[in-house]
């Protein structure tokens, strides 16, 4: 800017100011200054004082540039900030409804915490916000000491840490070539460390530090259409005999540690691909009627088998999403039937699901001699699993409700939990299911609560007993249990592989529930009564004592495996430390990282919330009347996850005891 005045105004002579240094005026970066004159002074630079042609400025005040672009620097950084928090605020309401049963006030707010910290974190270079890690909030204590918990047996609420650690995402590597079989094009290429583009799945256990690596997902899928994932393993009861059998289709990827929404939702075939990236692993984006189901069956020469695969396939409402996959331990020689063979030739009757859905039914034959009881069988079931949206286990012997299918995924999501196991001991079905519409006929449901330690060959251990069957207490979702039961469960399809059935488990019946469901238990996993049954158990009593009753058993061979089933068995309870007495030297430790705990929870945590003590072999009884009416359920969901993601039994100090009676 020009310093002298205009020709046309007339100059002010202006008053010597003070500097504001304390001098008598103030230093100026002119060129006199600039030549190092010393002492030099100069006054400020004078500024023209033409009037203003607008309202801008009052008459006669001067323009100060300086203050000007600092009042615009703080215009331009507020405008800046607020758009910045109008769009976080946008995605915080994007972000999709949680369902969640009475949820107190606290809950809400951590929750909504927990949504804006994943939406701050998506603006910061796309990752979720570390809160915990970025000391928002404290970090979460492992567990909570018996000591610490309340005489009267309440649950208690220890603060905001969940947010922290359910916050704390791990990346997942997701196969590039999962892809449905219509789609075409190539899928985005996953980001991975340390740009290694060759990593595959070695079915084994990640490296530590190292995310979980998810392996490719096919629809329609078989093991008949897969060449290499077959190896041999020794056979439990027979170390000199081998078996080939199908390889896992992944090794478990929750890491010891609790997985987060990402990597859960980086498991889960859909029938149809995502129109952008062709990919068929597309998490909760899925539409619920295109999302496949995986159902598990071990038949040990049942004759019903067939029936029930039938009934699977026909009552389905979507039974093109529907994969079967049946171990079944026949002898063929005697005349049993085979489980994949249609009841009619196809020629007769093309239209039953075991000719029309024959490309959806994959079946593992054994011969009855190679049997060794459920738990084996299962396993084998557990290795033809091939990444299925859900997964489902169920007898043999069993026939299902119409449209079962979207009953029980409904139901499944109305739990609000990613990590919701349902699980139950099955109703009879004599007098179940309307045979004309085939819709159930029953308005009551089991649920698991009642267990107790019985003793035999292979030690004490606990079993389940009878279950009561009421009218459920709660209302609009399936009620919560302690235990889960083998005849009957539906999760997602990552339950089967983060809880693989053990391999090195012959000859053992009544164990395999407490195995299943206490390692689920430290992994994560909660388990549910349904609220309506959707499949009816054929039971050997009644009108089907008859033809049930010439059904054989695996126990026919018990002799040729006598002794396997004690060292099972000590195996099982020191790996859910449920023998404490046996030095664990004495028992099997074969791939524990694989069919070993979780480190979500402890097993002592289940012992001590629900009065087992795994010492004295005893349980305080009438566990039911906490959870068949539902205080269970209303008490612990409170704590459900902000995600999701499991309920967080660090906030839960509840010890059951036994209140004397039952009345349920």
């Amino acid at each position: 800017m020009d310093t002298a005045a205009p020709t046309d105004l007339p100059r002010r002579k202006k008053k010597k100011r003070p500097s504001r240094n304390g001098g008598g005026g103030r230093t100026s970066d002119s060129a006199s200054s600039a030549a190092g004159i010393p002492g030099s002074r100069t006054r400020r630079p004078r500024r023209s004082k033409r009037k203003s042609t607008t309202n801008n400025y009052s008459t006669g005040s001067t323009f100060d540039l300086t203050e000007s672009s600092t009042t615009l620097g703080y215009v331009f950084a507020f405008l800046i900030i607020g758009l910045y928090v109008f769009g976080c605020l946008t995605s915080i309401q994007s972000l999709p409804d949680v369902n969640r049963p009475s949820m107190s006030a606290g809950r809400r707010l951590r929750l909504g915490i927990g949504r804006a910290a994943r939406a701050i974190g998506s603006r910061f270079g796309g990752g979720n916000l570390n809160v915990a890690r970025d000391g928002l909030v404290p970090e979460v204590v492992a567990d909570v000491d018996a000591d610490g918990q309340d005489q009267q047996g309440q649950v208690h609420v220890e603060g905001a840490e969940e947010v922290a650690r359910a916050a704390a995402v791990e990346p997942v590597v997701v196969n590039p070539k999962t892809t449905g079989a219509a789609a075409s094009g190539t899928a985005d290429k996953p980001r991975l460390r340390g740009g290694d583009n060759k990593r595959r799945n070695k079915d084994t256990a990640s490296n530590a530090g190292e995310p979980p690596i998810v392996p490719e997902h096919k629809w329609p899928a078989s093991i008949n259409d897969e060449d290499g994932t077959f190896e041999d393993i020794k056979h439990p009861g027979d170390s000199s005999s081998t078996l080939t059998v199908p390889k896992f289709w992944s090794a478990p990827i929750h890491n010891n540690k609790l997985m987060t929404r990402e990597q859960a939702m980086s498991i889960g075939s859909c029938i149809t691909p995502d129109p952008k990236t062709g990919n068929i692993a597309r998490g909760d984006q899925c539409p619920i009627a295109e999302r496949t189901i995986f159902v598990a069956i071990a038949s040990y020469r049942d004759w019903q088998c067939r029936y029930t695969v039938e009934s699977i396939f026909t009552r389905a409402k979507h039974p093109e999403r529907v994969r079967v996959a049946v171990v079944d331990q026949i002898a063929v020689e005697e005349g049993d039937f085979q489980c994949e063979v249609a009841i009619k030739p196809c020629k007769e009757d093309p239209e039953q699901a075991l000719c029309k859905y024959k490309g959806q039914i994959d079946v593992f034959r054994m011969d009855a001699i190679q049997a060794v009881g459920p738990v084996f069988a299962r396993h084998i079931g557990h290795r033809l699993y091939r990444g299925e949206y859900y997964a489902m286990q169920s007898d043999a012997h069993v026939t299902f409700t119409q449209d079962w299918d979207m009953d029980i995924i409904q139901q499944q999501e109305a739990t609000g939990d990613e990590m919701a196991v349902q699980s139950t001991y099955l109703t009879d079905i004599v007098g179940s299911i309307d045979e004309r519409t085939g819709r159930s006929l029953r308005r009551t449901r089991p649920i698991m609560c009642n267990t107790d330690y019985e003793g035999g060959p292979q030690g004490k251990h606990l079993r389940h007993l009878s279950q009561p069957e009421r009218v459920p207490s709660i209302k609009g979702s399936p009620q919560l249990e302690p235990y889960w039961a083998a005849g009957f469960s539906f999760s997602r399809g990552h339950f089967v592989v983060n809880v693989p059935y053990d391999q090195y488990q012959p000859m053992i019946f009544q164990g395999e529930e407490m195995s299943i469901g206490i390692r689920g238990f430290t992994i994560g996993y909660d388990f549910f009564a349904t609220e309506r049954s959707i499949c009816f158990h054929h039971y050997a009593n009644g009108v089907n004592k008859a033809k049930r009753g010439k059904v054989k058993t695996f126990w026919e061979h018990a002799n040729k495996y006598k002794g396997t089933g004690k060292k099972a068995m000590q195996r099982l309870l020191g790996i859910v430390r449920m023998n404490p007495e046996v030095n664990v030297k004495e028992w099997d430790h074969t791939e524990e990282d694989r069919y070993g705990l979780g480190g979500v929870r402890t097993p002592e945590k289940f012992y001590r919330t629900f009065g087992i003590d795994v010492i004295h072999k005893k349980t305080e009884h009438h566990l039911c009347k906490f959870v068949q009416p539902g205080q269970m359920h209303k008490e612990f969901m409170k704590h459900l996850r902000w995600d999701g993601m499991g309920i967080d039994y660090n906030e839960i100090t509840y010890q059951f005891k036994d209140p004397g009676f039952d009345d349920t």
